[in-house]
């Protein structure tokens, strides 16, 4: 079964278009290409992390943009979730965490959180840790095996555990490296 990551839809949110330059006329068109492009990625059984920011809808509309998503969804809580956390829409998730450790079958570690951590549970033991909040906002630290999930960082869609491992490998050669000049020192 398929594993993807997302956050910062901000559905329903119309300053956030203005904030982070997203490429929409108002927030139903913005809504509408969200779901899309979340659907075209998503199939129902596939499990997709939303870490947080889901929606600043009214939880009645809310509750209408989730049943319209694929996928089995896990909520790591962000700071504008209210309408999500109410009775209408929290069954729509398989659970609501303020954190999560989880070991991918065959693959690394992950914590997810909504915020970016600089340390995280077994970073030395090159865990990964995804992260949304700061939208397009935050630079990347060179080496850290951190990543940021968000919407505004993948066109508008989740990313898959693959395309989340590519990236990885990428940063895991400067991450050794720190590593092995740090026992040097």
């Amino acid at each position: 079964m398929p594993i993807f990551f997302t956050a910062d839809h901000h559905f329903g949110h119309s300053n956030i278009i203005k904030f982070e330059n997203r490429p929409f006329s108002d927030a139903n068109e913005m809504d509408e290409t969200l779901i899309k492009k979340w659907n075209q990625k998503i199939g129902p059984k596939d499990q997709v992390f939303h870490l947080g920011d889901v929606s600043l809808r009214r939880p009645e509309k809310t509750k209408k943009i989730l049943d319209r998503l694929n996928g089995k969804i896990y909520l790591i809580r962000g700071n504008h979730d209210k309408s999500v956390l109410k009775p209408i829409c929290k069954d729509r998730f398989e659970w609501i965490k303020d954190y999560h450790f989880m070991k991918v079958p065959n693959g690394p570690a992950i914590v997810l959180m909504h915020y970016c951590l600089r340390v995280w549970e077994k970073k030395h033991y090159d865990s990964w840790h995804l992260f949304g909040h700061s939208h397009s906002n935050l630079p990347e630290v060179e080496g850290e095996l951190a990543l940021n999930v968000g919407v505004d960082c993948w066109e508008y869609s989740p990313v898959s555990f693959d395309e989340i491992s590519s990236r990885m490998e990428e940063k895991l050669s400067t991450w050794e490296e720190r590593k092995r000049n740090r026992q040097v020192e």
